[in-house]
């Protein structure tokens, strides 16, 4: 199936029960068995089917298989938000003197998570620039057990250069982790890039309502797990298992099954049912909603970047950006939504402008269906250092937006007004 027509029918045909034609919300925590040996066999991994809503359920793994199916991969899992998918995802990876080599543009809540909660535990996190691919290279050990990027860095929208990295990542034996929350699969499919396993906060754009919660891991089946010594979690035999090997599981999908039968079972960090559910009514729409995300924020960018009260427009797909060339090869359809502006006067004309918005509501999210403004330096990246706002890019003025789906003389009309109103 083509990308629309997988975006509302993969991973559901009409169950035989109802002959449902929309997905049904399963609300259930737990599963009959048909017998003490079916659930043994259930328990010890011996038949795929479901136990308790925790490890899986109906209607997330319809999301799941939608999911994995959008992105070309060969499994996924859904988890509670977009950090507990990347919690998750690393712990699959990674233990006490264990290393990760990150991108430094990530999101602030990710880089808290990675240099702070992650260090707790005894990860080390390496952050370096992540716009000099040789820089990810300088950082690998023998201890390092992935690479990561976003695919468009938050709040910024500089671009890495996937493509680059995963060469890197491949000639050391581990994988790439990519971050595609931004772009969505509608604009880029990372695996096409190299990319091994795909993060989403589906809180976004593949929701695009703004109004649940979630997280998905997606594992792109082409990383060779099997006999490589970095990862004695997914080789050596599982005694939770009864000695399984996870590297030896068909379609080389051992490590997001290694990822739902231990790392969701103890951490419990599952997505549920009514979550999957409206995210299932978001997905259908994705291919439309992207394309007009991308056609109304190069509109905005444009329309900002003619303006007395801008000093910098951040957006990949304007000439200007030094990712432009990028854009081009990696974000052909649209750059999506999410991009950041410098406004003359600094955090006080930030603070005004924002405040004078009156169409454009002052959120920390973004991927919602509606346009969304915020202040980078005092929400979303408030936890971090002056050193490490400078190196991701954010200046006391600068300025986030993530554009809606409203029509664009209506936007032109609230940014000229909160524009005047920020150089008073």
């Amino acid at each position: 199936m083509r990308f629309d027509t997988a975006a509302l029918h993969a991973g559901y045909s009409p169950e035989p029960t109802t002959h449902s034609r929309a997905v049904p919300i399963y609300a259930t925590t737990a599963y009959t068995f048909d017998s003490t040996e079916h659930a043994r066999q259930l328990f010890a991994l011996e038949e795929p089917g479901n136990i308790y809503s925790r490890l899986s359920n109906p209607t997330c793994d319809i999301l799941e298989a939608r999911i994995a199916a959008l992105e070309g991969g060969v499994g996924a899992l859904a988890a509670a938000s977009g950090h507990a998918a990347i919690h998750m995802t690393v712990m699959n990876l990674a233990g006490e003197g264990d290393e990760i080599v990150a991108g430094n543009n990530l999101y602030g809540g990710t880089m808290n998570m990675f240099g702070k909660s992650l260090a707790r535990l005894g990860i080390r996190v390496n952050f370096v620039d992540a716009h000099r691919p040789e820089a990810f290279e300088e950082a690998i050990t023998d201890k390092t057990k992935a690479l990561y990027v976003e695919a468009v860095g938050n709040p910024n929208a500089d671009l890495a250069d996937i493509e680059a990295i995963a060469g890197i990542a491949h000639a050391h034996g581990v994988p790439l982790i990519v971050d595609n929350t931004v772009p969505s699969p509608a604009l880029l499919r990372p695996k096409e890039f190299g990319a091994d396993l795909i993060i989403h906060s589906t809180t976004k754009f593949l929701s695009g309502t703004g109004t649940v919660m979630g997280g998905m891991t997606v594992d792109c089946g082409t990383f060779r797990w099997k006999d490589n010594p970095r990862f004695p979690l997914l080789n050596d035999p599982d005694p939770s298992y009864h000695g399984v090997v996870f590297a030896d599981v068909p379609n080389n999908a051992g490590f997001i099954a290694r990822q739902r039968a231990l790392i969701l079972r103890d951490y419990g960090g599952c997505q549920s049912p009514f979550n999957a559910w409206v995210t299932l009514l978001g997905v259908e729409t994705l291919g439309l909603r992207m394309k007009k995300h991308s056609e109304n924020a190069l509109a905005v960018a444009k329309f900002l970047e003619a303006s007395d009260a801008v000093e910098q427009v951040n957006y990949p797909a304007l000439p200007s950006s030094p990712y432009y060339e990028l854009s081009k090869k990696y974000l052909p359809s649209g750059a999506s939504s999410m991009f950041t502006f410098i406004i003359k006067g600094g955090r006080e004309a930030g603070g005004r402008f924002i405040n004078a918005c009156k169409l454009i509501s002052h959120v920390t999210n973004l991927g919602d269906a509606r346009s969304l403004v915020s202040h980078p330096a005092t929400t979303t990246h408030s936890q971090l250092s002056d050193e490490q706002l400078y190196a991701a890019g954010i200046a006391p003025g600068t300025v986030r937006l993530a554009i809606g789906l409203e029509d664009i003389e209506d936007l032109y009309e609230d940014l000229a007004q909160a524009l005047a109103e920020s150089q008073k």
